[in-house]
């Protein structure tokens, strides 16, 4: 990354911002498994239709999503799919640190115990 101008990192600033939403994580992880529409995105998800629709247009904005359109319907696919990978790192890296929180947090557990 120390190679990149400003303009460069602006970009990759935007596809992390892109991620930091738990509703559109949501949705990348419900097309994990192949195309969906916006209104079984809304079911899988939980929202609501117009937020559904705002979410998948910004991730088809940052090219994480692409769309085709069928008839009436509109479908939604991954275009990205590298962002798995990325998501998995992400994951991994917070659960091992969760888990060395954890770990250490059991130490002062025990010293309150064994103070008792």
């Amino acid at each position: 990354m120390s190679k990149l101008d400003d303009r460069a990192l602006q970009h990759v600033a935007k596809y992390f911002k892109a991620l930091a939403e738990p509703m559109r994580l949501k949705v990348l992880n419900a097309l994990q498994d192949g195309e969906k529409n916006v209104s079984q995105l809304t079911e899988m998800s939980g929202g609501t239709q117009a937020n559904i629709s705002k979410h998948l247009s910004l991730l088809d904005q940052y090219g994480l999503v692409k769309r085709e359109s069928r008839g009436t319907c509109v479908f939604y696919s991954i275009a990205d799919p590298s962002v798995y990978a990325l998501c998995e790192l992400v994951c991994g890296q917070i659960g091992a640190r969760l888990n060395s929180e954890a770990d250490i947090s059991k130490l002062f557990t025990f010293t309150q115990q064994s103070a008792q």
